[in-house]
């Protein structure tokens, strides 16, 4: 799982045109440089004490720490001043042709920076209704962002996202493809043959200002 893992870390960054992750001693860290988020670590080895020996050194606020463990066993590694994020889940499927099904009133656009590919449905009045990216990681896509708009919802456009990306990876010679899916979009890519490997789980450093 570890490449996986490795996978999809440095896929993501590709996806949202940060920076390229660097190698740390217990993973890897994206400086992602938003105030929302500073700092990304994710630990690609579970040790407790070099886990520790990290958060103890954090000072930015927004910083995240990210591990595919359970939120419940990280949970002790962490002070008052850090802060659950939402709970996802590591997937992958092995990337097989889609066959890609339009609705009438809906077209598709694919554009592709760097190692990042933006799939978008408009819909007939050119607006976005549903979207999603991929970025390259070697062999491997990472999925990332499958958004589709409220009033757009239920019109199979997630599937027409993910289908339109398969393809785009599978053109440019991708095999694998992994994501970090929420509890809301597990449902979606499990229809798609996507397979849990671990969970996803971090906190969020947010001490209160005094």
């Amino acid at each position: 799982m570890l490449g996986t893992a490795r996978a999809w870390v440095e896929g993501w960054a590709a996806a949202r045109l940060m920076p390229e992750p660097v190698e740390v001693p217990w993973g890897l860290r994206i400086d992602i440089g938003r105030p929302d988020q500073m700092v990304r670590h994710v630990l690609l080895d579970a040790d407790p004490g070099a886990a520790r020996e990290l958060i103890a050194s954090v000072t930015e606020p927004t910083t995240c720490v990210k591990a595919f463990l359970p939120g419940a066993e990280m949970r002790p590694w962490f002070s008052s001043g850090w802060e659950p994020v939402e709970s996802c889940f590591l997937m992958a499927v092995d990337l097989r042709p889609a066959r890609v099904h339009v609705p009438d009133g809906y077209r598709v656009t694919v554009e592709a920076a760097g190692d990042m590919t933006c799939v978008r449905v408009l819909d007939a009045d050119g607006r976005v209704a549903a979207s999603g990216r991929t970025g390259r990681a070697g062999s491997a896509r990472a999925f990332d962002q499958i958004v589709t708009e409220p009033a757009h919802q239920r019109r199979g456009l997630g599937t027409v996202v993910m289908g339109t990306l398969t393809e785009a990876a599978l053109d440019e010679g991708a095999r694998t493809g992994v994501l970090g899916a929420t509890d809301q979009g597990r449902a979606l890519y499990e229809a798609l043959d996507w397979k849990v490997l671990a969970p996803l789980d971090g906190f969020a450093y947010r001490p209160v200002a005094r």
